[in-house]
């Protein structure tokens, strides 16, 4: 009997593409965007280069383009003038995030558009809640989450969106959403939310980090598993149509034992720190970084996620259009 010989698979680029396991398409993808008040304005976010806060018309072009290329999906972050300690501005039918998503709908209409719901780009103290006697009052915060989500549904948000990692908020959103003719609307929950060291790009970006304490009593603790599978099987019986995990990288295992535990679609996002971190290793020269942001994509895949938010949605649409149009020259 001969030896393995796993090579022969190997050989060209034609024969790993046939035996490929995992695949990735730009429909898979979700762009996040993030949008302040304003008119064809646009700033850089230092931390994350090629990404910046955009006005609701900026955005909506991007959001065409973005379309133009097959991304699925945008999720929009909002970035007020104005902040209180409720964060009402969450729920402003004339905030950044409503009037954003009412210009994408134009620009882009079959374009798939999520809405982030969270208090923590709207709050003066930076939490993802209204804070009590002990902290952030979770149950306190579960109607204000109900009433961003039915603002940003109204202004015709496909999918809702929740990040607070507020107990029973799916259940407090899906009630809101029903009772408000907004029955079809789906909820993606990011179920799996861990504290993590890998957002503080995304904070610079949305202004978003707690002027007081850390966000360790309601995100989950790193050693964690067995725990982020309860969370993901509580926001599916509150009626969560898709559960998300969050970090990427960092808990590829979580992603693969969610995706065991649940019959729903497993999403993942690959935070703002994985992305600032890998440009800044390409910049030294230490990494290619067009094949780093490909074989982390594919890992995130690979592990069992079925849609992935990434800050290089367009750059992975781009290499999977000219792939195609390859594929179709050889043709």
């Amino acid at each position: 009997m001969g030896i393995h010989r796993g090579r022969r698979l190997r050989r060209t680029a034609g024969i790993r593409a046939m035996v490929a396991e995992t695949h990735l398409s730009a429909a898979q993808l979700v762009a996040p965007l993030f949008v302040m008040e304003g008119h064809s304005t646009r700033t850089p976010i230092e931390s994350m280069p090629g990404h910046y806060r955009l006005t609701p018309d900026l955005a909506a072009q991007e959001a065409a383009d973005l379309a133009a290329l097959g991304v699925g999906a945008v999720i929009l972050f909002g970035i007020p003038n104005e902040k209180d300690s409720q964060g009402t501005g969450a729920w402003d039918e004339q905030g950044p995030v409503p009037r954003a998503i009412r210009q994408i709908k134009t620009a882009a209409p079959n374009l798939v558009v999520w809405a982030d719901v969270c208090l923590c780009e709207y709050t003066d103290h930076g939490h993802c809640g209204v804070l009590g006697h002990h902290g952030v009052d979770n149950d306190a915060t579960l109607p204000l989450l109900g009433r961003a989500s039915v603002c940003y549904a109204r202004a015709g948000a496909d999918v809702i969106a929740p990040s607070d990692m507020m107990d029973g908020r799916v259940a407090a959103i899906r009630a809101a959403l029903d009772e408000s003719g907004f029955a079809d609307r789906a909820i993606v929950s990011y179920a799996v939310k861990y504290a993590s060291a890998f957002y503080g790009p995304f904070r610079e970006a949305a202004g978003s980090t707690p002027k007081s304490g850390d966000r360790r009593g309601y995100q989950m603790d790193a050693p964690n598993v067995r725990e982020a599978i309860r969370e993901a099987k509580a926001d599916v019986r509150e009626g969560a149509d898709v559960v998300m995990v969050k970090p990427g990288m960092p808990y590829l295992d979580v992603v693969r034992a969610v995706r065991e535990a649940v019959d729903v679609p497993v999403a993942v996002y690959q935070v703002s720190g994985e992305y600032a971190m890998l440009h800044a290793a390409a910049d030294r020269g230490w990494i290619d970084l067009n094949a780093a942001m490909w074989e982390t994509s594919i890992a995130l895949r690979r592990a069992g996620a079925s849609i992935l938010i990434t800050y290089f949605a367009r750059e992975l649409a781009t290499r999977l259009s000219s792939q195609a149009q390859r594929e179709v020259a050889k043709v």
